[in-house]
């Protein structure tokens, strides 16, 4: 059997208010499976954000505590490394896109100055090879006019502009895995849905695997092949999406199924 992409053991992820501390993440193992699209799913406040950061490291030590046996990429125990050593990872062999890309980019730089960074940074190419290469991937995340996309501003593009440009930037390192929070909750369906596709699309091809953390059911019935559902920082349930909705076995889970809106017809 393959090596999974992802590999998490025992997760927990706690924060001490004054004397009190909360545990937000509590135990939590799941594999990621290489080329796979994993579902972590559940209600605001179910602890699926803080998983995600927990495992790209960006949790601040301050009043946060952080523990795992084992958060492994490719067979390497990421909770093991320095701060120096998980910043080279992160970037080029996981990435994240985030919920919100208008606070994810930075409003002082083109688009095409930050996603040149990118291409210079972690792959180290020359400022031509870096410029050719962001036109590139504009072009496949869905931009016919990349070259004005590479001029401007992040406050004068849309939402669903931004947010392709996260996806292009999040890809531009081809990574082993891509962790996307949420990328599309405040999008119209159709540029959601183009959004989504675009980025399932170019992550086979990179062979990236791809954890999607999401309340959209519907999202992970059309885009996932495996879903975890999480309820007050615990993972309920974990099955393929077939299973999932056809016969689910946890009462949470099917609360949540049964949520869904459902069109009648006749």
């Amino acid at each position: 059997m393959s090596t999974p992409s992802l590999s998490v053991r025992n997760l927990s992820v706690a924060i001490h208010l004054r004397e009190k501390i909360s545990t937000i993440v509590d135990q939590v193992s799941f594999d990621l499976e290489a080329g796979e699209v994993l579902a972590i799913v559940g209600e605001s406040g179910s602890g699926k954000t803080k998983t995600a950061e927990a495992i790209m490291g960006l949790i601040p030590k301050i009043s946060w505590q952080v523990e795992a046996d084992a958060i492994e990429l490719d067979g390497r125990d990421l909770s093991k490394l320095t701060e120096a050593a998980l910043r080279k990872v992160r970037g080029r062999q996981m990435s994240m896109i985030f919920q919100e890309p208008r606070t994810a980019l930075d409003p002082v730089f083109t688009t095409g100055q930050q996603l040149c960074s990118i291409y210079r940074r972690h792959r180290g190419k020359t400022k031509p090879e870096a410029v050719s290469a962001a036109r590139k991937m504009l072009g496949r995340v869905g931009f016919a006019d990349a070259e004005r996309i590479m001029g401007s501003y992040p406050h004068q593009l849309s939402g669903g502009m931004r947010q392709r440009i996260m996806v292009a930037m999040a890809m531009a390192c081809e990574p082993r895995v891509l962790i996307a929070d949420e990328p599309t909750t405040a999008l119209d369906v159709t540029t959601q849905a183009q959004v989504l596709s675009r980025l399932v699309s170019l992550a086979s091809e990179f062979g990236t695997s791809i954890l999607l953390i999401t309340h959209d059911l519907g999202v992970v019935a059309q885009y996932c092949d495996r879903a975890l559902v999480m309820q007050d920082g615990r993972i309920v349930e974990q099955a393929n999406i077939e299973d999932l909705f056809a016969d689910a076995e946890h009462p949470y889970t099917r609360k949540l199924l049964a949520s869904v809106p459902r069109i009648r017809t006749g």
